[in-house]
């Protein structure tokens, strides 16, 4: 990469960089003129992951595929979230980074701009069919290079107590205004009753609905950043929880704690604003209450949309330091396109996948069996999928991240101005970003 772009794009502290989203820019990134030489000999590759079970879906690799192909994979097990990505460009400073990286699609552009993982375009681009276009486009950044496959996703939805809903004489909402008015109703027949609550400790959930109303919080102009954490898109967002809980139409506290659990199991909140993956999460918090739920998709701005948000999900990513990209590459899109890898990912590690085909197929011909009342709850999920809306991710998440736990936990808490917290986190996001030296567009 020119000297001229490195400036902009690099610098020296370990998670929070940026990356331009420019094609030729991120294109000169995390390339090398072997990218596509064929391998000679056998190969072996590391991959660090978090799934888990990984180490018996690789082995299908090894005894089949990759046993054909003369390369074996070794999989090392590695914490997730900004633990992997720290470890990672450590690694990578030293030389040393492994061949293969799970990284959640948030993380990409911090290790792209760092220069830590490659452009696998000519090995995987004829895997972008596989997928939903707003789920590769968080694998390209906006570009013709490939990044990373995508490995799982988080689509949104929304679920509810069937049996409650009837018991109150309500309607699944099929939009925001019909959730708040649904909200309202419940209040006025069980003044004990909450439809649901806003929580502040998981800022994936407040990220996705942001994405879902159109927000795009980073993009680049030129060399330099546009922070909109505080667009219309996410105001209006921040405004409908926030008159919610101010009203005392819904409860404002924070997810996954044991009273949460308990409202759940109970029956004092009937419904929750989540993704794909919530039996897994209601299983355990809700285990009285299994058979009792159903979903539907997330509630929309207009009738005449169709379109949710993202609320987790990762990816696989070769590393630059790998010496065998090709191989690497190779593993990556049979991991994630493979019709029998995919079913050992769900069987073994309990993923969605991200390629749209394995959604339908394999471990997803039947609902999970907690909603065993549902028998389309994964055609219905299929189909939400293909509604995911883009993401605009940027070099600083884990700030905004941070700063949305503490702004918008206090105001949920005090039931103040929602919006206010919303200016927060993106005065400070702006703030990290000129603190680290990057320009940043008023």
């Amino acid at each position: 990469m020119p000297n001229t772009k490195r400036r902009f794009f690099v610098r020296s502290a370990a998670v929070s960089v940026a990356v331009a989203l420019g094609a030729t820019a991120l294109a000169a990134c995390g390339s090398s003129d072997d990218d596509s030489e064929a391998e000679s000999g056998p190969v072996s590759l590391t991959y660090w992951t978090w799934t888990p079970g990984m180490d018996k879906v690789v082995d299908l690799w090894n005894k089949g595929q990759g046993k054909k192909d003369q390369i074996t994979v070794t999989v090392k097990k590695q914490a997730s979230g900004d633990t992997l990505v720290t470890k990672i460009l450590t690694a990578h400073k030293a030389g040393k980074a492994p061949d293969l990286v799970q990284a959640e699609y948030q993380a990409l552009p911090t290790l792209v701009s760092n220069d830590a993982v490659a452009d696998i375009a000519s090995e995987v681009g004829d895997a972008k069919s596989k997928f939903a276009d707003g789920v590769w486009q968080q694998t390209t950044l906006g570009t013709d290079a490939v990044y990373a496959v995508p490995q799982d996703i988080g689509p949104m939805m929304f679920y509810y107590r069937e049996d409650l809903f009837k018991k109150y004489g309500l309607t699944v909402p099929t939009t925001w205004e019909q959730f708040a008015e649904t909200a309202r109703a419940l209040k006025k027949k069980s003044p004990d009753t909450d439809l649901t609550t806003f929580s502040a400790n998981d800022s994936g959930l407040f990220a996705g609905l942001a994405q879902q109303a159109g927000a795009k919080w980073w993009t680049t102009s030129g060399e330099k950043w546009q922070v909109a954490i505080d667009d219309a898109a996410s105001q209006k967002v921040a405004k409908f929880w926030g008159d919610l809980v101010k009203e005392g139409a819904i409860d404002n506290q924070p997810m996954y704690t044991p009273a949460w659990n308990k409202a759940l199991n109970t029956g004092k909140q009937i419904a929750w604003v989540s993704a794909v993956w919530a039996p897994g999460t209601l299983t355990t918090a809700a285990p009285d209450t299994k058979g009792k739920w159903a979903m539907a998709p997330l509630p929309q701005w207009s009738q005449s949309e169709n379109v949710t948000g993202s609320w987790g999900g990762s990816s696989t990513a070769v590393t630059t330091d790998s010496e065998h990209k090709a191989a690497a590459a190779k593993f990556a899109a049979w991991l994630n396109t493979d019709g029998d890898a995919l079913t050992a990912l769900a069987k073994e590690s309990g993923i969605y996948p991200a390629s749209t085909s394995a959604q339908l197929s394999g471990a997803f011909t039947t609902p999970p069996d907690y909603f065993s009342n549902q028998p389309d709850f994964y055609t219905k999920a299929a189909e939400i999928a293909e509604t995911t809306a883009p993401s605009a991710w940027g070099p600083n998440v884990n700030v905004a991240y941070t700063t949305f736990k503490d702004a918008f936990g206090k105001a949920a808490k005090n039931k103040s101005d929602f919006v206010s917290a919303l200016t927060t986190m993106q005065d400070d996001t702006v703030a990290d970003l000129k603190k680290q030296g990057f320009e940043v567009s008023e």
